[in-house]
């Protein structure tokens, strides 16, 4: 359960970070609530995952999940140039979560 609750919170994060760059430094409402619920949300279940899960490990799971939705989110709807480093890099940071996830 641990696992799941701390995916849902690296997608929130990418949700909040995504909201936070369409929010226009806080001047348009609605990404501003989209961004304050988001990163609620997603502290929250970080913090419950970490009752169970150790802190570097579901820590970097989190970042590496909300970097990848970020980036890819802006690669595919935000009008960011997807190339070919690009998604290997990212595709490298996915296979390190992936690598976290099966050693513990």
């Amino acid at each position: 359960m641990a696992w799941l609750l701390l995916v849902v919170s690296g997608v929130l994060e990418a949700v909040w970070a995504t909201a936070l760059g369409r929010s226009q430094g806080f001047t348009r409402l609605g990404p501003s609530v989209v961004f304050a619920v988001a990163l609620a949300l997603s502290m929250a279940g970080l913090a419950l995952a970490l009752r169970t899960l150790p802190v570097g490990t579901a820590y970097a799971v989190w970042v590496g999940i909300g970097a990848v939705g970020t980036a890819g989110y802006a690669m595919a709807f935000g009008g960011e140039p997807a190339t070919v480093l690009k998604l290997l890099f990212l595709a490298g940071i996915v296979g390190c979560v992936i690598g976290l996830k099966l050693v513990h």
